[in-house]
């Protein structure tokens, strides 16, 4: 029987016998405690809920087979609010009280920054769907991973996008973000490299009319403008765009740009033509189709893959080390997703193996997760889709 309880109360997620269960003793141990660290309200709030439920199912399968180390799962979840002030006292009370060896899925870059030197300084390990540059220059002391692609990689996919539709003036707008400056950087060089121009602007996300920057803007005449923000200050800002009578073309990221939007917007015609793109799950990989039954989603977003995966990868490389702890976590975690081995889609099968003496190669719902010496994911594909009559329709994805 499973249950999860969000905010201060825990979920206890009850099991089986362990898997390779020696005793008695054992059985009695205290669980292996990891904990979901998501934000469940506020911009991030149409992701956490459901990062968590993946999460909890694969604790719940986990835990139906032995569970880890001979010792059951335990599973909490927090909510950081997607504010970092409130993500630090959740991190606090999940490292201080409760004892976790692992957080996973934090999502806005500036939670993630605003944990992260707990959790090394703790020796909690760190998994991250957050895609800062800066994150992963932090000195986190190999504590930390993060599936999604950092800031390079997406501006660089983002902008090669936009040149292949012709854009050659290019306007960022976005809230102050800590990849905002990265983002306006790495553009300027691309898009200058190809022979265009680029311009970028940080508004307030937490003004209710953008106008006046709409004007600023549209005096430079660009063809394409990156509506670079969180949901509820694009909605502001696409709205005003078309008040404005922009015609030209508008991208952003999928996690902003989103069905929760166009059904706050309410006006088809205010979003039709709008270009979103984000990382790519692994669609059509037995990883992806687990998601999908464990969420009863058709199409899952990409957090909540990756935040299926980090669950996978913690329990195995728990079980790799011989541990439950961070540490284990941080010395085993590139022993059981790359390098060859059993290839594996599951924690389930992938601690059977370990078990067994077997060499494991994870690859998840979000893509192969080898991870580089600093926890950036080495590559992954993305997924550009445009709203048509109020509906996403898939450009490529590559």
């Amino acid at each position: 029987m499973m249950r999860i309880a969000f905010g201060r109360r825990a979920a206890l997620l009850s099991g089986a016998a362990a898997l390779a269960a020696p005793s008695v003793l054992r059985a009695q141990a205290d669980p292996v405690r990891i904990a979901t660290l998501t934000p469940l309200t506020g911009a991030g709030g149409p992701y956490g809920p459901v990062m968590a439920k993946v999460a909890a199912s694969v604790v719940e399968e986990v835990n139906a087979a032995g569970g880890v180390l001979g010792r059951k799962v335990q599973l909490l979840s927090e909510d950081d609010q997607t504010n970092p002030d409130a993500g630090v006292r959740a991190a606090r009370k999940l490292i201080d009280v409760d004892k976790v060896a692992a957080i996973i899925g934090t999502w806005a870059s500036s939670v993630t920054t605003a944990v992260a030197p707990l959790c090394w300084e703790s020796k909690t390990f760190l998994c991250t769907v957050s895609g800062a540059d800066s994150i992963t220059r932090l000195p986190h002391q190999g504590f930390l991973v993060r599936t999604q692609p950092n800031s390079t990689l997406q501006v660089a996919r983002s902008g090669q996008f936009m040149l292949s539709l012709g854009a050659r003036k290019i306007y960022t707008m976005m809230p102050q973000t800590p990849f905002t400056q990265t983002t306006f950087e790495l553009m300027g060089k691309l898009v200058s490299k190809a022979g265009g121009t680029h311009q970028g602007l940080v508004y307030d996300d937490k003004k209710t009319t953008y106008r006046t920057e709409v004007d600023q803007v549209l005096r430079t005449n660009p063809d394409m403008i990156f509506a670079a923000g969180y949901t509820p200050d694009t909605i502001v800002l696409l709205k005003d765009l078309y008040r404005a009578g922009y015609k030209g073309k508008i991208i952003g990221f999928g996690y902003s740009i989103n069905q929760k939007l166009v059904d706050q917007i309410g006006q088809p015609e205010i979003v039709e033509g709008v270009y979103t793109y984000s990382p790519s799950p692994d669609e059509g990989s037995t990883a992806y189709e687990r998601v999908k039954k464990a969420t009863g989603l058709a199409s899952p977003d990409p957090y909540t893959c990756q935040v299926y995966d980090h669950a996978n990868l913690v329990l195995m490389a728990m079980q790799q080390g011989k541990a439950a702890t961070g540490v284990a976590i941080k010395d085993n975690i590139r022993k059981v997703s790359q390098g060859g081995g059993k290839a594996v889609d599951n924690a389930v099968d992938g601690l059977k193996a370990i078990a067994a003496g077997q060499k494991v190669d994870y690859s998840g719902a979000s893509g192969p997760c080898d991870f580089d010496d600093k926890g950036d994911i080495i590559d992954c594909k993305f997924r550009y889709e445009q709203i048509k009559g109020g509906k996403f329709t898939l450009v490529r994805i590559a």
